[in-house]
């Protein structure tokens, strides 16, 4: 584990250099998505992770080299779980790039949780606050509090859109979002690539608390998990050995995912339809250490700063055999 960490100096520099948007015509037709650029060929996909920040559905700004630690940390994880079910890739050309199978994503985000919390309105806790006791599907029991563990994982799907929107089991197979065979295989997949992420969190002094997953199928008709996996963006993190003494002092656990930037907007008085927060240096800056801090203890290596500042030219140059 690194032993010295990274400083907001350090990185300083790099938020004149984020990564907001590419335009690379010649890979490929571009389809810009909350965080990454997506090219598509007829045979294969690109994926380019930018440094944008999003929350509550909303792209707030940049953070210096978060692309890079998303990219970086969704490959391995996919090497740590392609024993468990087929993933997308194909190559890791460059540090903030993936070049993927097409799939045929199913409209269904599979959302697993190990724990009540969450501050969006399809979070578990958000929920559960309301009086909701039948959440997606799972009867939850009454008298649990914020941030409590679950018996077991459950899931709690949500339907591809504009807005998420809750949904089941049954009413993803009404609607033919799947078929029931697919969900059951969705499913089994789902909880088994969910404890080996706790599983290998856990040996790294972190809880692997909820998390994403998207499945699609491939030109074969397999079910192959895709996008990311257990990233910052797409799971949640708490450090494990300050859970329990926060848990008794009625503390929120210690985070390190963009769940901070979130519980930051909405200090700041964060609603809908209000003018949009500004968001300072600082915070960027912020979010650059919480994001590097997960990628150093979940694979164990230190980050390593970039050299080079041009990023495009660095794509441009490391994607040229993917034309």
């Amino acid at each position: 584990m690194p032993s010295t960490p990274l400083s907001k100096e350090q990185l300083r520099p790099f938020l004149s250099t984020t990564l907001n948007s590419t335009d690379f015509g010649n890979i490929g037709q571009k389809i810009t998505g909350k965080v990454r650029d997506v090219y598509s060929q007829p045979h294969r996909t690109i994926l380019i992770a930018t440094d944008r920040q999003s929350a509550f559905d909303i792209n707030w700004c940049t953070v210096p080299l978060k692309g890079q630690v998303l990219n970086q940390i969704s490959a391995w994880w996919f090497a740590q779980i392609k024993d468990i079910m087929p993933t997308h890739i194909l190559a890791v050309p460059d540090p903030n790039a993936m070049v993927v199978k097409p799939l045929r994503i199913l409209p269904v985000e599979i959302v697993v949780r190990g724990y009540l919390t969450g501050s969006t309105g399809t979070s578990a806790w958000m929920n559960y606050a309301k009086g909701v006791r039948n959440f997606c599907g799972n009867v939850l029991p009454e008298g649990m509090v914020k941030n409590q563990k679950f018996t077991e994982p459950i899931i709690t799907p949500t339907t591809k859109g504009e807005h998420d929107e809750l949904i089941d089991a049954k009413g993803i197979v009404e609607k033919n979002l799947a078929t029931e065979e697919q969900w059951k295989k969705i499913t089994e997949s789902a909880f088994a690539l969910f404890k080996r992420g706790q599983e290998l969190s856990a040996k790294r002094g972190l809880i692997l608390v909820d998390t994403k997953y998207e499945m699609g199928l491939a030109g074969s008709g397999e079910l192959t998990i895709g996008d990311e996996v257990h990233t910052p963006d797409s799971s949640r993190y708490w450090v494990a050995k300050s859970y329990e003494e926060r848990m008794s002092k009625g503390q929120e656990p210690e985070s390190l995912d963009k769940e901070f930037f979130r519980l930051w907007l909405k200090a700041q008085g964060f609603d809908y339809g209000k003018p949009k927060t500004a968001i300072t240096d600082d915070v960027r800056l912020m979010l650059a250490l919480k994001y590097i801090d997960l990628y150093e203890r979940i694979i164990g290596e230190k980050f390593e700063i970039p050299e080079e500042a041009d990023v495009k030219g660095r794509l441009e140059k490391n994607l040229e055999a993917f034309k």
